[in-house]
């Protein structure tokens, strides 16, 4: 081995380099920790939904000595207010995701 490289190699490997830092991706501007905060989000929405209808309905229950028919309905209204809040997140969510790309396409060209 010599003491000095070879400088056509280092010429090849720093446009290797050069190419493939081009080629690479960049990031969408949420990164893994954006969507797990996103995930998480979402989950508490759908949960306190479900509380929330539950407590109503176990109340209503205990107010007028029913049978656990209050807290049936108002669970299952608790689980469609909760999945139509996570589905509107699911959309603000797409749509930051839509605008980021739009910007980054508008600023390639």
């Amino acid at each position: 081995m010599s003491d000095h490289p070879d400088p056509d190699r280092l010429e090849a490997l720093e446009k290797r380099i050069k190419a493939a830092k081009v080629g690479k991706a960049e990031p969408s501007g949420q990164g893994g920790i954006a969507q797990t905060e996103m995930a998480w989000r979402m989950v508490v929405e759908m949960c306190s939904g479900l509380g929330i209808g539950f407590g109503i309905g176990y109340g209503l229950d205990a107010l007028f000595g029913t049978l656990p028919i209050f807290m049936v309905v108002f669970t299952l209204l608790g689980l469609v207010a909760g999945v139509r809040v996570m589905m509107r997140s699911a959309a603000e969510m797409n749509e930051k995701r839509a605008a980021a790309e739009a910007s980054r396409t508008k600023e390639g060209r």
